[in-house]
């Protein structure tokens, strides 16, 4: 059944509110397990986290990547459309991707703040199933490069830029596997206790907020050297 404006609010508004709540029991308690500061100089709440939880993330469904399939090292940006921390984020992280062919960025999906937030997600994720991850990467930074409020009918419009027909985006954004791809990627997020957005996993390591461009380089740096987000 084609989705319609008045169910693609109601079903979002379930995703963001009922899926917000996640697993608590599971929930990391963050402070500053490495001692880092951002590029503001204030201090960057982190922690190590459970292997058997990152573990899974590679697996999760819907996720977006951008970098080379192999590579030794992923960083993961857990976000949502309507952060305002997000802008900036996204901006650092389409530059890192650029200045660094050997890093593997992850986005995932968690869109806590607003049933508009999760209306935003449910059309990144038609995107990503229809047209794959270099069409979601580029919506991605579309629509977080904008002023403004983003809702279902601007996500759509910014969907439909990329060719797929308005119809079509919103029978996918309505489908069973988008559905499971939302609430598969914000359970993750709850059970890490990333209850911040932007939030980052890189190794075994969750960071809660942005650090900034400059730390979130030289973190993914320290990572690769001995496996710590600062050496």
């Amino acid at each position: 059944m084609p989705l319609t404006r008045r169910r693609f609010l109601a079903a979002s508004a379930g995703s963001a509110v009922g899926l917000a709540l996640g697993s608590g029991a599971r929930a990391q308690s963050y402070g500053q397990r490495v001692a880092l500061t951002s590029d503001e100089g204030k201090a960057i709440a982190n922690s190590v986290l459970p292997g058997e939880i990152t573990g899974q993330i590679p697996a999760l469904r819907g996720v977006t990547y951008a970098g080379p399939r192999e590579a030794e090292t992923t960083l993961y940006e857990f976000f949502d459309f309507n952060c305002p921390y997000c802008r900036k984020a996204a901006a650092d992280v389409i530059a890192l991707h650029a200045s660094d062919a050997a890093l593997r960025i992850g986005l995932v999906q968690n869109p806590i703040l607003s049933p508009q937030s999760a209306q935003a997600a449910k059309v990144a994720l038609a995107v990503q199933r229809k047209l794959g991850s270099e069409a979601a990467w580029r919506f991605y930074g579309g629509v977080l490069e904008k002023p403004g409020r983003v809702d279902g009918p601007g996500a759509l419009a910014a969907g439909t830029a990329l060719g797929i027909p308005s119809a079509e985006l919103k029978e996918i954004a309505d489908g069973e596997e988008v559905r499971l791809a939302l609430r598969s990627q914000m359970r993750i997020a709850a059970d890490l206790g990333l209850y911040a957005t932007p939030s980052y996993v890189l190794g075994n390591a969750g960071i809660l907020g942005h650090p900034g461009a400059r730390t979130l380089a030289r973190m993914v740096a320290s990572t690769r050297r001995c496996d710590r987000l600062a050496c």
